[in-house]
């Protein structure tokens, strides 16, 4: 019984380091295979982190124990139950939550700071360098006040209007 308990934590292990090393490798070629297992208590996470857990229990309780090994069956699987419910409810619903989303939309730059990468004429379009959506963009923009914007000046996006950033300067308070 105890190279069973070993068989199921080496698996466990593992498959974790396979995961983590060729994860993603492995999910493209296997192109969706297991996606008919929706539910949360069956994903790969969930059943491997049970499995492995299964294992750890039934070595600590074989080895440090007294109890019979049908005792032991039973609180290796108990423990294993228990951590694949931790593992849903502590990991995988609270993603399921999380908006992984790094989009956005030009309205969302409204309020933003940016800097001038090509001069903004006084009536005309230039060009600023925004953070937005992980990452960094660049988008048309006319000064708000129509006074002109050298490169490298700090700006931020008061308006967006027809596809361009109404930008003005950012006025920095001395400390």
């Amino acid at each position: 019984m105890l190279g069973w308990f070993w068989g199921c934590l080496v698996f466990g292990v593992l498959f974790a380091l396979v995961t983590v090393l060729v994860g993603d490798l492995l999910g493209d070629a296997l192109g969706g295979l297991f996606d008919f297992l929706s539910a949360d208590a069956f994903q790969p996470m969930v059943l491997t982190g049970a499995v492995t857990v299964f294992g750890g229990a039934g070595i600590l309780l074989t080895r440090y124990t007294a109890l019979a090994p049908g005792s032991v069956v039973l609180g290796a699987g108990a423990a294993g139950v228990l951590s694949g419910v931790a593992i849903v409810y502590g990991y995988v619903k609270p993603m399921r939550r999380m908006e992984t989303s790094v989009g956005y939309s030009l309205a969302d730059l409204k309020g933003r700071i940016g800097e001038v990468l090509v001069p903004v004429p006084a009536a005309g379009y230039g060009e600023v360098l925004i953070r937005a959506g992980g990452g960094v963009t660049n988008q048309i923009a006319a000064s708000l006040e129509q006074e002109e914007l050298p490169s490298g000046t700090r700006v931020v996006v008061v308006e967006v209007k027809e596809g361009t950033l109404l930008v003005s300067k950012l006025e920095e308070l001395d400390s």
